[in-house]
């Protein structure tokens, strides 16, 4: 069992308490912006007896990988306007223009959007602040081809995981 933190600290201290893994998906902002729900989430679990090394994060975010940022950026930027508009749309957000977008894109965003190399950077990047035990991204956040689907899964699998895994490693 996980639980996934709605943006509250109510939420993020819920899952401490209860010693249960925390997933926090970060689909706009500055992924620092959410630190402080991990920092909850750690305290809550450690005053509840909670041994640290059983207090696992997840952070999941929206993002893309192609060969170049460039291609990363072509291939995402139509759906994600589409997904976002609609999500937005639904949840009273204003719409988003690809200035945002791009915005998202660069090294505080919270997009993991680029080359498997700016992608392993922003990774390694968040985990610095989040310690966490598990990153995931969703790449299919409205309809890319297949072909490029199948193209960003390999490039994160055998490009940006591996060099992760090693940076990280205990």
């Amino acid at each position: 069992m996980v639980i996934a933190v709605g943006g509250s600290p109510e939420s993020a201290a819920r899952a401490g308490t209860l010693g249960l893994p925390l997933a926090l998906a970060i689909i706009g902002g500055m992924p620092s912006r959410f630190v402080p729900f991990v920092e909850i989430y750690r305290e809550a679990g450690e005053q509840a007896g909670h041994p640290a090394e059983r207090l696992k994060v997840q952070i999941a975010q929206h993002g893309f990988i192609a060969e170049t940022a460039q291609a990363a950026a072509d291939l995402a930027w139509p759906p994600y306007e589409l997904y976002m508009n609609r999500l937005g749309r639904e949840r009273g957000w204003p719409p988003v223009g690809r200035a945002s977008f791009e915005a998202g894109r660069n090294r505080q965003g919270h997009l993991v959007l680029g080359s498997p190399a700016e992608a392993v950077d922003k990774i390694l990047a968040e985990h610095e602040y989040f310690r966490m035990d598990r990153f995931s991204v969703q790449f299919n956040v409205a309809g890319i081809d297949h072909t490029h689907m199948l193209k960003a899964i390999e490039l994160f699998g055998t490009k940006v995981a591996p060099e992760v895994r090693k940076a990280t490693a205990k």
